[in-house]
């Protein structure tokens, strides 16, 4: 029977009914002895009535009682006053979640506000080994000043029992699909093997804040029903709608987690609460450095007030009868999206990322919530002679409804006019602002001669795969291309940035290529002064060649301000600034190179935020590139690091180890997992590394750049600076770097490396 204001319980005065369910009702109190006021639960008759549950319930209040976390409402005690059991908790002052979620969802900002701190409550919980297990939007308050509050922490597990096949009852909550007698759960937030009475687990928690999650993001549950029976069928068989589906501007990663979330298998659902703290702190991070100014329907308003769109141009389908006019057919591709890329109005996905749809059967709906964009490009391409028909349309993913198409049927000769046309209509079509310059760049042909054009087609197609033999091929087909057309500004970048990448790779010397790279790069330039992946290839050889930091760094400015949204440039720039320790520049960089490129530019970002000691998100970052290609190499190397740095050598040291074998005919991570296995104490191991790189009978010798990781790894730290000035005098393996590289930390104090800073014009 309900206790009235004025009634007492022991030292504690009643004040007033707060609410009641199916742990029994609470009421806020004041405590007399400490002059403070309380919140008490008084606990049902039937659990004070059974030892056996008194007992367990005791014990389950003690675990509680030892969380102590900014995020979960603390529990003071555990009382017994003239027969009644009741608790004394901290009294929140605000209201329910359930109270103030909005039709349509929340706003993006608040969603995260709300959404953070309610999974790192679970996760603080977890950690303790209590389990909620009747996790709701009513068991979850927030204060007048915007503090998560979660309430009954676990105290529902000592209530539990068993449930015997096809019995259909669910908890006792205060909403229409209860049933009064158990206290299980409430079923609309209930994880699937909580429906088949199994064992619920942390993982069972992911599951309704997964739920809860939905529908602060979307205004309404993913499993919804008229009885309680639909209810549980839903949660056990349907598919609900996707979280972008429904809400466009929710971020595409935190739409993704929410959605991971609601795996009805236990196995594969989210693991872990830190799993999704993690993954929305993430996606915040990126929200914020993507949408600095006002969210709109499709975009974001630029600095200058102007709204910028976004939209991923899918690989134009090659429709010819020769399956070697594939090339021709993502050539079009990247050029339409090299055009787009002019215009500071649109966001437009890079080349990287939407090249991973090519042959995908995936709705375009599904593409665009991928690539978080409002609008996707769609085309064919068959060329049949000397002539060339395409077809492009632009389309609404939610609608699926075409905003513009059109079909081009000319001579071949005339595909400059077609890309220039696309870019123009797309830009009308999405009623983009373009400064006159923008267009003028639009309108620009790249050259006179078609063969010349087929011929980088076919050289951009070879250096894009990134191996040595792949780059040498694409320099090949770049050096036809000039000599057919002199003037071929964009040929001469192709030659650029294959040459800088060979003496990235350490596959050549600095004195051997340098000079070729950087008369390409300046021929582009003054070619066309105005294309940004001219700026783009003279800055980075200037870098790689030069160690011009001041000249680099003015070159990618520019490369930016004529090309924003060329994510190759951000990226490159990024690694400049993380080469040079100014982290913070660096990492907003790769977060905006992973907004133009989300599928492929991320572990750079993870690079960098090691450099910086940011060694979780590093973690995470790799992991997501190894989620979307298992036999990434640099994505396991880069993931081994971050868990030695986390201090979880074994992890690393096996992460490292992949790598290697993942590319055996790469040196790096062959030289990086000796420099772990000497810093492990290793040592036999690590010579071993050593001999393998350094055998007189390879085809070609190691770069003394990466021999220098090995020896520093086993602490020779002499011989590691003598490889380094060797790596510096030959120009092999990415010198630019040095004085950031986080592998190259311990030989910080050596007077060697100041000098060789000094050297560098890096001191």
């Amino acid at each position: 029977m309900p206790l009235s204001p004025g009634a007492r319980l022991g030292q504690y005065h009643i004040v007033a009914l707060l609410g009641a369910g199916g742990m029994g009702e609470v009421y806020r109190a004041r405590d007399s002895r400490l002059g403070r006021d309380v919140a008490v639960k008084v606990l049902p008759p039937d659990l004070v009535s059974n030892p056996d549950l008194v007992a367990r319930f005791d014990r389950e209040a003690r675990a509680v009682a030892g969380l102590n976390h900014p995020n979960i409402v603390t529990l003071h005690s555990v009382e017994d006053e003239n027969g009644i059991r009741f608790l004394t908790m901290e009294l929140v002052d605000g209201e329910t979640l359930s109270a103030i979620m909005a039709p349509g969802g929340l706003p993006v900002v608040r969603l995260f506000e709300l959404a953070i701190p309610l999974a790192d409550a679970l996760v603080a919980a977890h950690e303790k080994g209590v389990v909620h297990r009747d996790l709701k939007p009513s068991n979850v308050m927030v204060t007048r000043d915007g503090r998560v509050k979660v309430l009954d922490f676990g105290l529902a597990k000592p209530l539990l029992t068993e449930w015997e096949p096809g019995q259909t009852r669910c908890a006792t909550v205060a909403t229409p699909l209860s049933s009064p007698g158990l206290t299980v759960g409430t079923l609309e937030y209930m994880a699937p093997e909580q429906i088949r009475g199994e064992k619920a687990d942390a993982r069972s928690d992911v599951f309704s804040l997964g739920i809860i999650l939905y529908e602060m993001a979307t205004g309404r549950r993913p499993f919804l029903g008229a009885t309680g029976v639909d209810v549980a069928w839903s949660i056990l068989n349907n598919i609900p709608p996707t979280v972008h589906s429904l809400r466009g501007d929710v971020p595409l990663e935190a739409a993704r987690i929410i959605w991971r979330c609601l795996d009805k298998d236990p196995e594969r659902r989210v693991q872990t609460a830190k799993d999704v703290r993690n993954e929305l702190e993430l996606a915040r991070r990126e929200f914020a450095s993507a949408r600095p100014a006002t969210v709109h329907s499709g975009g974001l308003a630029s600095d200058s007030g102007r709204e910028i769109l976004s939209i991923a141009v899918l690989p134009f389908e090659n429709q010819s009868r020769s399956e070697e006019d594939e090339y021709f057919a993502d050539g079009i591709t990247e050029d339409v999206i090299a055009q787009l890329c002019k215009m500071r109005t649109v966001r437009v996905i890079s080349s990287t990322s939407v090249m991973q749809f090519k042959r995908h059967s995936e709705a375009i709906r599904d593409i665009a919530s991928k690539l978080r964009v409002a609008h996707v490009l769609k085309g064919s391409v068959r060329r049949v002679g000397d002539r060339v028909r395409i077809v492009a349309q632009l389309v609404d993913p939610l609608s699926d409804r075409n905003l513009w198409a059109e079909t081009y049927d000319q001579r071949l000769t005339d595909i400059f006019g077609i890309q220039t046309e696309v870019a123009l209509k797309i830009a009308g079509a999405l009623r983009a602002e373009l400064s006159p310059g923008e267009r003028e760049r639009i309108q620009r042909k790249p050259t006179h001669d078609i063969v010349a054009y087929e011929l980088y087609l076919r050289g951009r197609e070879r250096v894009v795969q990134f191996t040595v033999e792949a780059l040498v091929q694409g320099i090949e087909y770049f050096d036809r291309a000039v000599a057919r057309d002199s003037e071929f500004a964009l040929a001469y970048v192709g030659l650029s940035m294959a040459y800088s990448e060979l003496v990235d790779q350490g596959a050549r010397g600095r004195d051997e290529v340098g000079p070729l790279a950087l008369a390409a790069a300046a021929k582009a330039v003054a070619l066309d002064p105005e294309l940004g992946d001219a700026q783009c290839a003279l800055a980075y050889a200037r870098a790689v060649f030069e160690l011009d930091w001041v000249g680099a760094e003015r070159g990618f400015k520019r490369a930016l301000e004529l090309s924003p949204g060329n994510a190759f440039a951000c990226d490159l720039y990024g690694r400049l600034c993380a080469g040079l320790e100014r982290y913070d520049e660096a990492i907003a960089l790769h977060e905006r190179a992973h907004e133009l490129d989300p599928l492929v530019q991320r572990i750079d970002l993870a690079t960098s935020l090691l450099r910086a000691g940011r060694n979780d998100e590093a973690a995470r970052i790799a992991e997501r590139c190894i989620d979307t290609d298992p036999r990434y190499a640099r994505g396991h190397a880069t993931l081994g690091w971050a868990r030695i740095r986390q201090g979880r050598t074994d992890e690393g040291i096996a992460a490292l180890e992949l790598a290697a074998t993942l590319t055996p005919n790469e040196d790096m991570w062959l030289a990086q997992l000796g420099e772990a296995y000497g810093l492990m104490g290793e040592t036999e191991k690590a010579r071993n590394v050593l001999r393998r790189l350094e055998d007189p009978s390879r085809a070609s010798p190691a770069s003394p750049y990466l021999l220098a990781y090995v020896h520093t790894g086993l602490g020779e730290f002499d011989r590691a600076m003598d490889c380094l000035e060797r790596a510096l005098q030959r120009g092999t393996g990415p010198v630019y770097g040095i004085k950031g590289s986080f592998l190259l930390s311990p030989l910080r104090r050596h007077p060697r490396f100041t000098a060789l800073l000094e050297r560098m014009k890096l001191s």
